[in-house]
């Protein structure tokens, strides 16, 4: 009978959406737990297209992520150019070029460590990475100020904010794809958030630091404040020998002002995308440094193989479980209440990712999942997909920098000499006030 044909199936699918509640429960307790992101993405998505009987769109979506075009090109050159500064450590030149003759700011060496991070993380968009390079001369700088070490620590970790607006992050490019944008358009769109989050934990941090009376202090002050024994610091890159050279100093920066004066016309009619752009500026840096070709080669490549591995992984594994999730109808569900609830995706959108960051170390599985799933149906609940893409992707970035479990905490942490959770204590207000905004200010933007 037709009436019990319907009521079967309408049986069928609330069973469909309790086991995929049970399955995205389970999923996010490995997230949590550390178990490798990859493997629980793929693994939940196989089994959700197992459950749902169509155990082949878990393939299908792999195979078609591993090969979009767009997303390759620009996350692949770009590491791949990251690696190619640090082997010829034009990125070091640029550190030491922008942290000379900052010794005589006093209080006001806190938002300048952190603006001077951001900038550099703009050029060098890993956090752990800029962490290190940076942090080897800006935390001592701090600390010889007297600066409590914690504070120090933070002022890094808060800037490396600034590596969103290159326009190589593998967010960036999967952002602008779903809004059908130029990935440097994007960038330029979410550059006032960028620097307005930056501000607001610099402007955080100070306060912290003058309220705990954390500026000025005694050397036996500075003693206690330094818990962890010298000997368990982890080192940063040494660049107390190197000459500055500005031409090497500019090199990380060649392939974004590239990218900007292609964007504003300034090029005629060249266009150039983030390839091109990556390859020039190695092609930069060859010239000026005068390195071995066939190292500069190597070590581009090994980039690109690595970001294949540990970025282009994540978001193909991201792409198999949304494939499971709409399978069982869950997807379905979520985008309706959506539809119906917008005020859902305001919250869900930046706390969600916020959390993860902060619990995992890293919100970007939560990131990519969300804006894969969710983003592209941005309109139909009020929201443009940039809008709501930018919201998504810094909430995650902000959840990491307020995680004792970041790999930028640990290694600023050491650096200073001090326990991950005290930095965190000292960064956690302005990340915290910087989520609030964008859930209650950015994500009002129609």
């Amino acid at each position: 009978m037709p009436g019990q044909t319907l009521c079967k199936g309408n049986i069928m699918d609330k069973v469909l959406l309790i086991a995929g509640l049970l399955v995205l429960a389970f999923t996010l307790v490995l997230l949590v737990k550390r178990y490798d992101t990859r493997t629980v993405l793929i693994g939940s998505g196989i089994v959700l297209c197992l459950i749902s009987l169509a155990p082949l769109n878990a393939f299908e979506a792999f195979s078609t992520r591993m090969t979009t075009g767009a997303l390759v090109q620009s996350i692949c050159s770009s590491m791949g150019f990251a690696f190619v500064m640090k082997y010829t450590q034009c990125d070091l030149h640029l550190v030491k070029l922008l942290t000379r003759s900052m010794k005589q700011l006093g209080l006001f060496l806190i938002p300048v460590a952190v603006l001077v991070t951001f900038f550099i993380s703009i050029a060098i968009p890993s956090a752990a990475g800029v962490s290190a390079a940076v942090g080897a001369t800006l935390i001592p700088l701090l600390i010889a100020s007297r600066i409590h070490p914690a504070i120090a620590a933070g002022a890094v970790i808060t800037g490396t904010i600034g590596a969103t607006l290159n326009p190589g992050i593998a967010h960036n490019a999967q952002i602008a794809g779903i809004a059908n944008q130029k990935i440097i358009d994007f960038v330029i769109y979410h550059l006032p958030l960028s620097a307005s989050v930056m501000a607001a934990g610099a402007v955080s941090l100070t306060l912290v630091a003058v309220l705990k009376k954390e500026t000025r202090l005694t050397p036996e002050q500075m003693l206690i404040a330094q818990e962890m024994p010298q000997k368990n610091a982890q080192s940063g890159a040494d660049i107390s020998q190197i000459v500055v050279k500005p031409l090497w100093a500019l090199a990380p920066f060649v392939p974004v002002i590239l990218l900007l004066l292609s964007s504003f016309n300034l090029l005629g009619e060249t266009k150039l995308n983030v390839p091109a752009a990556m390859i020039l500026g190695a092609l930069y840096a060859l010239l000026v440094t005068r390195c071995n070709p066939k190292h500069i080669t190597t070590e581009f490549f090994n980039g690109m193989g690595s970001s294949y591995a540990n970025i282009l992984g994540i978001i193909i594994a991201a792409a198999v479980f949304i494939e499971g999730l709409k399978a069982c109808g869950l997807m379905d569900s979520f985008i309706s209440l959506l539809i119906h609830q917008p005020d859902i995706a305001r919250w869900g959108g930046s706390i969600g990712p916020f959390l993860m960051g902060v619990v995992t170390g890293t919100g970007d599985a939560t990131a990519f999942a969300f804006n894969e799933a969710v983003t592209p149906s941005a309109s139909k609940f009020g929201f443009l997909p940039e809008n709501l893409g930018a919201g998504v992707m810094y909430a995650a970035c902000l959840g990491r920098n307020m995680s004792p479990l970041a790999g930028a905490t640990i290694v600023c942490a050491g650096l200073a000499c001090v326990n991950p959770i005290e930095v965190v204590k000292r960064t956690a207000p302005g990340m915290i006030v910087s989520v609030l905004g964008i859930a209650l200010i950015w994500m009002g933007i129609a």
